[in-house]
């Protein structure tokens, strides 16, 4: 039997206790900087270079604007001084039977950003509206 790479098109994101279709998740990356340091009697003139701080891009997710559903603005307006609504934000990519398959967990997200969307009298596709969430973290399981 030939092991196939997984297909990107069938996912679901969960926050709490619900879960939504979204046209589009991105932004699931990690990295690490890198710390350089070069003393004088070093030498080779390049410097020594080792991991340091971890860095995580902000995730952004995309969906068709359906009538009566303000879930990203609701979740945004939560934002105060110092203070706002954090999730735990779960993103799976299932299989043919709809189960997780990889799995990334951003940890104490956030929305920064909503974005609505490009309106256009001659245009002919769906409304996507998009929201940007920090988080403090990704972890990524791939039993």
């Amino acid at each position: 039997m030939a092991t196939y790479p997984l297909a990107s098109f069938h996912f679901q994101v969960t926050w709490g206790a619900t879960s939504l279709g979204f046209s589009e998740v991105s932004g699931l990356t990690i990295e690490h900087q890198v710390i350089e340091y070069r003393h004088g009697l070093m030498q080779e003139y390049s410097p020594l270079k080792q991991p340091g701080i971890p860095k995580y891009n902000n995730i952004t997710l995309k969906r068709g604007i359906v009538k009566k559903d303000n879930e990203f603005f609701n979740w945004l307006n939560t934002t105060k001084l110092n203070q706002v609504e954090r999730r735990d934000l779960i993103i799976s990519l299932l299989d043919e039977e709809h189960a997780p398959v990889m799995t990334w967990t951003a940890k104490n997200a956030f929305p920064v950003k909503i974005e609505g969307p490009a309106l256009k009298a001659t245009g002919n596709e769906v409304a996507i509206e998009s929201i940007e969430i920090a988080h403090e973290g990704l972890t990524i399981q791939n039993d």
